[in-house]
């Protein structure tokens, strides 16, 4: 026997609410990524998707776990580790798919980078580099 057995039917109930509710969202990041027209807009789905969903599969993990008086460190580790590692792949990818399109002159650079740092300026009230001395 695994105790899975032993766990009441309330808890079963929220262990898969997290679970399914977590599987949607990763669901819905792999649609996105399907979906989406450029690299730089198919960058966010999956990573929202699959860290999101990750983590709530991993919290109706550890209520499963702690109801059979498990240890819950691993999702924890699990979660810490998403949440670390999947913005900074996600950063990564997007400057280097940034250097490539520079490099190769392609038209799909993103709006901000193709017009500029100086509309970025005026579309954010920056102050300018001018001295008024």
């Amino acid at each position: 026997m695994s105790g899975v057995e032993t766990i009441p039917v309330w808890a079963a109930i929220v262990v898969s609410f997290f679970v399914l509710a977590g599987a949607l969202l990763t669901l819905i990041g792999a649609i996105g990524l399907a979906r989406l027209e450029t690299f730089y807009n198919r960058l966010h789905a999956p990573a929202l998707g699959a860290s999101g969903g990750v983590i709530l599969i991993s919290i109706g993990s550890m209520i499963a776990f702690i109801l059979q008086g498990g240890w819950v460190a691993h999702e924890l580790l699990i979660i810490a580790f998403m949440t670390m590692t999947t913005p900074i792949t996600l950063m990564l990818l997007g400057h280097a798919a940034l250097h490539r399109d520079r490099a190769e002159g392609n038209d799909t650079i993103p709006d901000q980078e193709k017009n500029g740092l100086e509309n970025l300026r005026a579309n954010t009230h920056l102050p300018s580099n001018t001295n008024a001395d």
